[in-house]
């Protein structure tokens, strides 16, 4: 997600999949900086497709993302690994 796509999901639902584990955080997008660094609100924690638990208003630091989705939070399905497949 560019940084200008993800300033025009502001307000929207979206996931996020942290490069470690199969840990993903979903939640309402408050505000994304130039270098990434993403603010949630709302937050949930899902580790292996299962809710762990609500942590509220989150940051999650740039470097630890490996994508976000706003149309996996709008519903779309999960590929069998737990990944969102992309499509051309």
């Amino acid at each position: 997600m560019r940084a200008s796509y993800a300033n025009d999901s502001i307000a929207s639902p979206v996931v996020i999949r942290l490069k470690w584990g199969a840990t993903e955080y979903r939640g309402t997008l408050v505000s994304v900086d130039s270098y990434m660094n993403i603010q949630l609100s709302g937050t949930a924690e899902w580790i292996d497709g299962k809710e762990t638990g609500s942590l509220g208003m989150v940051l999650i630091r740039c470097n630890n993302v490996l994508w976000i989705s706003a149309d996996a939070a709008a519903g779309v399905k999960a590929e069998a690994d737990g990944d969102v497949g992309m499509r051309g």
